[in-house]
Parts: structure tokens; C-alpha cells; sequence
């Protein structure tokens, strides 16, 4: 029997992956699951000039406005300021203010008027009223210095003596 052939064993190169089918994106990693939820806007959609108000969007218009027929955009400065209690404050230690004043803060403007007065140096008269065809949504307070008149033995109103910058008063003497 003649001797047994052995095979020769042939060297194989190792096989490779073949290569992988990239979708696009970043080299190394795979694409960004955001931009197939949110594709990229149209440039042509994008706004310019400044936002229009919500309600004539929401609103359909049975036709679209003509450009003499377009509504003016809402004033960027109001030509009437809210109402500040701090302002109004400031005014106390006057001889006569007169304010409009929204419901919601009266309650606190004479709470720092009856404050004010507290002191003892300046007493006002005070004059509230609801504005006209407000539906009491708003209120007039007119406060108006007075002082006590002992002779009459009632509150007049204050009459300024005048303005010194003499320590003693407008006669600028001691006594």
C-alpha cells in the first residue's frame, strides 16, 4: 500500500467584512435619529420682519388685506403710563394731587396715604371717586392739604405761608 497523501494545507487570507453602506452624516457614527423626526425648514418659509399678532393669525380673513388696507402694527410706546403706587409715593408731601388709580391698588394707595399721614406734618383731604364710565374699574383720589384751625375747630384748607431756607422760618428771625 503506498504511503498515505497527506493534503498540503494552503494559507487562506482572512476574509474581510464588506463594506459598509453609510446613510450620510458624521464619519464614525451613524446619522442623527433629530433630523429624520425634524427635517430642516424650508428657506423660503422663514419669517422676516417682525411677528405678527396671534389673532389675525388664528383668525381667517375672508380675503388677504391689501397693503393700503393693512392694520397699523400696535404702538411700540404707550402714550399713557400704568399706574405705580411707588410713583405715587413720591408725590405725597405735596399741596394737592390728583390721580386715576386702577381698582386693583386703591386699597393699597390709601393704605400709604393714611401711612404718610401718620406722621402728623402733612393731613389731606381725601377725595375718591369712580372715574366716568369706568364700570369701577378705575378711580379718581384727589388729596388736598389742609390743616386744623383751632379758632374754627375744623380741618381748612392749607395755605402755604412761604419757602424759607432759613432754619426759623419765612421771618428769619428767632423769636
Amino acid at each position: 500500500m503506498p504511503p498515505a497523501r497527506r493534503s498540503k494545507k494552503v494559507a487562506r487570507k482572512p476574509r474581510r467584512a464588506p463594506p459598509r453602506k453609510r446613510k450620510g452624516g458624521f464619519v464614525g457614527r451613524d446619522a442623527s435619529p433629530v433630523l429624520d423626526r425634524y427635517p430642516p425648514k424650508d428657506p423660503q418659509l422663514s419669517v422676516r420682519g417682525p411677528p405678527r399678532p396671534a389673532a389675525s393669525a388664528a383668525a381667517p380673513g375672508p380675503a388677504p388685506p391689501t397693503e393700503a388696507a393693512a392694520p397699523a402694527p400696535a404702538p411700540l410706546i404707550a402714550l399713557e403710563r400704568p399706574f405705580d403706587i411707588d410713583e405715587f409715593s413720591t408725590l405725597l408731601g405735596e399741596t394737592a394731587i390728583q390721580v386715576t388709580v386702577p381698582r386693583e391698588d386703591l386699597g393699597e394707595v390709601l393704605r400709604r396715604v393714611s401711612e404718610f399721614m401718620g406722621f402728623g406734618i402733612y393731613v389731606y383731604q381725601v377725595t375718591v371717586r369712580p372715574t366716568p364710565g369706568g364700570l369701577l374699574k378705575s378711580f379718581l383720589v384727589r388729596l388736598e392739604r389742609v390743616d386744623f384751625s383751632p379758632e374754627k375747630g375744623e380741618w381748612t384748607p392749607f395755605v402755604e405761608k412761604g419757602v424759607s431756607s432759613s432754619p426759623f422760618g419765612p421771618s428769619g428771625d428767632r423769636t
